[in-house]
């Protein structure tokens, strides 16, 4: 016993030892959990063949059956859950040390912006050599497009944080009904969107259906969630919600855009999104307890602190690895490591197909990485407007490449991706010097 109590710590017992025991550790595990099967969604239903190139949602396009399925690994929910559970912990903290909205704001923004401007920088390099190599035009827009999907999520997300003290105050104010209002705001978005065959009248669901579902977040902090039996009218809500969506209703089965769908669950958000997240947070929800004896593991919770460490790099960049490895395969006209989508040999080599692409992307991830660990920013406060133009003009470059990539007609079109470096380092978000 002596030799046990005076062996030094394993790395896994050091971090085990060093997390305090107020940390809801099931919040990282449902984060990281998301970010893997969201990376391993994307990686499946990209199909890649020789003679159709890059296909975006080739398995969806190509096998409906596979649209009941997305009901599971449609997870950005989840995001926006462990988002409110930690916003509304942040916001209180900083109101406790009485620090203002412009400066947690800008903090923010630091986490989630200093990653994405590799990303950005990097493929504004690549469409201009594309470009002036000769590539077509329609190739690098695609290629660029599939490569910052990502992007879409961090913009409805950064809308959210911005809103996000407003929300938490309705909550307090208001429990329950704050979230019943914004859903059903969402529907009545949607009802017009739909009825008039226009979806850009459906984008202002970015924000109310996620900032809606975000504070089933907060629910989760204040206790509101607490017991099986909520969590269980939870997951029911959500259930029979979909249900009805989809079967009378109007909605498409598939909660992931398909190009055989007239209408998109994802683009725009629909109010489809938010009792998705109800069923998957009632259900996920349910596990928490032996979710939370399963992380007092010390390896299983530094393998969950790894991930998290690097989520931002790992979210960003797999695409690229994806849209890099497909585009070199193609080049080389490799039919033997190109099966034709959804044949036998396609499925049995999906495993295969996913370790290159974890492999591509974990060089990278160890490249860019460095940018998840900022140093401290200890400047006095940011006038009010600074933070939130920065955020205005991040969210509007990001959505817009997130739906039509870097290139249109006339070249690579610089703005879009300027828009989000101009808010971020222009307006003092980020520091140029060390």
């Amino acid at each position: 016993m002596d030799g046990d109590e005076h062996r030094p710590l394993s790395r896994a017992e050091q971090v085990d030892a060093a997390t305090p025991d107020s940390r809801n550790r099931v919040v990282d595990f449902l984060r990281a959990a998301a970010i893997t099967v969201v990376v391993l969604g994307h990686w499946t239903i990209m199909a890649v063949s020789v003679d159709g190139g890059l296909q975006p949602h080739g398995v969806l396009d190509q096998a409906r059956w596979t649209h009941p399925l997305t009901w599971v690994f449609q997870v950005m929910p989840i995001f926006f859950l462990v988002g409110g559970y930690s916003n509304a912990l942040s916001w209180r903290s900083a109101r406790r040390r009485q620090e203002g909205y412009a400066s947690w704001l800008r903090t923010r923004l630091r986490r989630l912006g200093i990653p994405l401007l590799p990303l950005l920088l990097t493929w504004l390099v690549i469409c201009t050599l594309a470009l002036a190599l000769g590539a077509p035009a329609q190739t690098v827009r695609l290629a660029s497009q599939m490569a910052l999907i990502p992007t879409w999520f961090l913009a409805a997300y950064l809308l959210v944080i911005v809103l996000a003290p407003a929300c938490l105050v309705l909550w307090e104010r208001f429990g329950w009904y704050s979230i019943i209002g914004g859903v059903v705001l969402a529907g009545l978005v949607d009802a017009l969107s739909i009825t008039t065959g226009q979806p850009l009248l459906g984008y202002p669901n970015y924000v109310l259906v996620w900032a809606a579902f975000h504070q089933f977040g907060y629910a989760w902090l204040d206790g509101r969630l607490a017991g099986a039996g909520r969590r269980l009218v939870l997951a029911a809500i959500g259930a029979a919600g979909l249900v009805l969506l989809v079967g009378p209703g109007p909605y498409p089965v598939s909660m992931i855009t398909a190009g055989t769908d007239a209408i998109s669950n994802s683009n725009p958000t629909r109010v489809t999104m938010a009792f998705l997240g109800m069923m998957q947070a009632g259900l996920v929800l349910l596990a928490e307890r032996p979710l939370t004896a399963l992380l007092r593991r010390p390896r299983v919770w530094l393998v969950t602190v790894l991930l998290n460490r690097r989520i931002m790099s790992w979210f960003l960049w797999h695409l690229t690895a994806l849209v890099g490895l497909a585009h070199l395969l193609v080049a080389l006209d490799a039919q033997t490591l190109l099966p034709q989508p959804l044949t036998g040999t396609w499925w049995a080599t999906r495993p295969l197909w996913c370790l290159a692409l974890l492999a591509i992307t974990g060089v990278i991830v160890l490249v860019v990485g460095r940018f998840e660990d900022p140093r401290a920013d200890d400047r006095p406060a940011p006038a009010l407007w600074r933070p939130v133009l920065a955020a205005a003009l991040v969210c509007a470059g990001l959505a817009v490449m997130a739906t039509s990539g870097m290139v249109g007609s006339d070249g690579v079109n610089w703005v879009w991706p300027l828009l989000p470096v101009v808010g971020l380092l222009g307006l003092g978000m980020v520091r140029l010097r060390p």
